[in-house]
């Protein structure tokens, strides 16, 4: 280190770093809406996105835990992404570690890390940020003046792969148990207490999973059990639920970036939940029940959001926007209030059966944003055994509203790998594609404008814990690729349509993380030695870093991913209750097989909830017609 650099404050030496890397916004801070805060005895919460800043930048979960923890007068909540391959080599270089946005302060010096975990391949992203705090990867490893590392989302459904990196787990929603763990951390300081005796009271809180108080044993080469090593621990960790979605926390103002994110909009979280349960969707059975926000709520929402932003897009969010209760209400509603300002209405999802056709023509009064949908698969036997729930005539009759309506581009989402998938299965894609081209040059030449844009997306299969295809394994790399050129070549000439998918080896990885076990923590440190990051970016994932990880730690990707697993056998997962019951899941895993369909719960219950929530339904659900928990046949009491 020169003189000049030595004299230099840290902030100093900091900014000399952020303006040499590529896209310097990443780490200024200093935006719009930026929560600030100052004055001592202030409990610092870094909220970690294992990610780069536009893509954490545009996730609804983390706008709203900042919200929620920066309205707290103790706590202080401050971000930090993944910071890309060129500022990681300058942190490196120059010794100084990873820092957060607001204060530039580095993470080993606040009390609780928190990760936002949406994705399996985001984990390495996760050993990078903490070796670049200084802060030791392994939990046994941090001593009482270590941050407490924690992390919710999605996937935490099944926490073991990294439940030795991992000091808690947040299941479920955050809104009210980050609150809930904010205060008994809170108490916990006051009176003293060792990390050890702070966990084991943060055990007794819902939603809260410490692994250090449970043991996995194996036998014969495969997870056998996982022992509790504390009784005061709980047996089962419940997944957490806001009961009124409409009166919970929401994002308040919004940051405003200096660059562009991926979700550079508005999104206005409609409801949370699916009752359609497609069998192959984690999202669907995870975030069950189903909860609305009122119109109202959402309106005034977007008023607040639109002042303190000046967004001109508003995003209609949710699993499946078109089955809002309210939603050929909402859309006139927010389309008159906000035209005359020139913004727009997107829907990131529409179910193929949604009847929106009064409403998209109304939309495309400002702005054709993309619209979406989602066939999964080309055959109607195939979206029967996925309990898709829709027909061709569906997807034909929506795409046709969609056009006459003026779009000219549809993007059209298919799996490839499902159970008891064919050939004849993946050529009906390109059958279906070619169905949808005809309906675009079908209509006369004045009405289709520049000509279709039509893209097929077909990503793979992956088998995911609390679905009913959990126990299904994942086709091999090469069958994959064997089928993606038999769709590839299907589609070739067809007018207007093209053709993209999803790279093989990264989502074989992330079966093998999604259903794995605690012996997949060692191999995820080998490979990050070896140099594994941003594995879900196709340019950066290393091959043979995990190769390599995996023979030296005596395991192989495919007894995770491409086995297949008995519906008797131990799960690593199993002592995470997600609410929906594993009878019901194996149910539906027969029903498949059968070729049966699963009806839209809100208009009979299906019985997927234990005796925990038994009855919310029926209290809660906007519309339902549920037929009491007694006369459910076959449901759980």
């Amino acid at each position: 280190m020169d003189d000049k650099v030595r004299n230099m404050t840290r902030e100093e030496r900091l900014n000399s770093l952020i303006a040499k890397v590529e896209k310097p916004t990443r780490y200024m801070g200093g935006e719009l809406n930026m929560r600030v805060k100052s004055g001592d005895g202030l409990y610092r919460f870094a909220l970690c996105f294992p990610d780069t800043y536009e893509i954490g930048m545009s996730h609804l979960g983390s706008r709203i835990i900042y919200n929620v923890l920066n309205k707290r007068d103790d706590t202080y909540c401050e971000r930090c992404y993944a910071p890309w391959v060129d500022m990681e080599a300058l942190l490196r270089e120059s010794g100084e570690k990873l820092f957060s946005i607001e204060t530039k302060r580095p993470l080993d010096e606040f009390d609780v890390i928190g990760f936002s975990l949406l994705y399996e391949m985001c984990y390495t992203n996760i050993l990078t940020m903490l070796d670049l705090s200084g802060i030791p990867l392994l939990a046994r490893e941090r001593g009482e003046d270590c941050p407490l590392v924690c992390a919710g989302g999605p996937c935490v459904c099944n926490p073991e792969p990294i439940a030795d990196i991992v000091d808690l787990f947040f299941f479920g929603d955050g809104e009210e148990l980050v609150n809930d763990f904010m205060d008994c951390y809170a108490r916990c300081k006051k009176n003293g207490a060792s990390k050890r005796e702070m966990l084991l009271e943060m055990s007794g809180i819902e939603g809260i999973y410490v692994p250090a108080f449970y043991r996995a044993e194996y036998e014969n080469g495969q997870f056998s059990r996982l022992v509790k090593t504390e009784e005061k621990a709980p047996d089962t960790v419940t997944r957490r639920i806001v009961r009124d979605l409409d009166k919970a926390e929401f994002t308040g103002d919004l940051i405003v970036p200096y660059m562009n994110i991926v979700h550079d909009r508005i999104a206005l979280e409609l409801f949370r939940g699916c009752t359609r349960g497609c069998r192959f969707c984690q999202a669907g059975f995870i975030y069950r029940p189903i909860r609305e926000r009122k119109m109202n709520t959402m309106i005034a929402y977007a008023d607040e959001q639109l002042k303190c932003t000046g967004h001109d897009e508003v995003s209609l969010f949710s699993l499946s926007s078109g089955d809002y209760t309210e939603i050929h209400e909402m859309v006139p509603t927010v389309l008159e209030r906000y035209t005359k300002d020139k913004v727009s209405v997107s829907f990131p999802s529409l179910r193929i059966d949604s009847f929106l056709k009064d409403d998209l023509e109304k939309m495309q009064g400002v702005r054709k944003t993309g619209l979406t949908f989602a066939p999964e698969a080309g055959t109607q036997r195939l979206r029967d055994v996925i309990n898709k729930g829709v027909t061709e005539e569906d997807l034909l009759r929506t795409v046709r509203d969609a056009f006459e309506a003026g779009w000219q581009g549809v993007k059209l989402y298919f799996m490839i790998g499902l159970p008891t998938e064919t050939d004849e299965d993946i050529l009906g894609i390109a059958e279906l594609a070619r169905k949808v081209s005809r309906e675009f040059y079908s209509m006369p030449k004045e009405k289709r404008g520049k000509g279709l844009r039509c893209t097929v997306s077909a990503s793979t299969f992956v088998p995911k814990p609390f679905t009913p295809f959990q126990w299904e394994p994942q086709i091999t790399v090469e069958e994959v690729l064997r089928r993606q050129a038999l769709l590839r070549g299907a589609l070739k000439g067809i007018r207007g349509v093209e053709f993209n998918c999803h790279f093989s080896e990264t989502s074989r990885l992330e079966a093998c993380y999604a259903r794995g076990d605690r012996r997949l923590a060692a191999v995820m440190v080998a490979a990050y030695r070896r140099g594994a990051r941003f594995d879900s970016w196709d340019e950066h994932f290393k091959k043979e870093a995990w190769d390599e990880a995996f023979i030296e730690n005596g395991l192989t990707i495919e007894q995770f991913a491409n086995r297949r697993i008995g519906l008797d056998e131990p799960l690593a997962w199993a002592h995470m209750d997600a609410l929906v019951t594993m009878d019901y899941l194996k149910r539906e895993y027969n029903k498949a097989y059968e070729g049966a369909v699963t009806g839209d719960c809100r208009e009979k219950c299906n019985g997927c909830f234990g005796a925990k929530i038994a009855g919310y339904c029926d209290m809660h659900c906007p519309g339902s017609k549920f037929n009491k928990a007694e006369e459910q046949e076959g449901g759980d009491k």
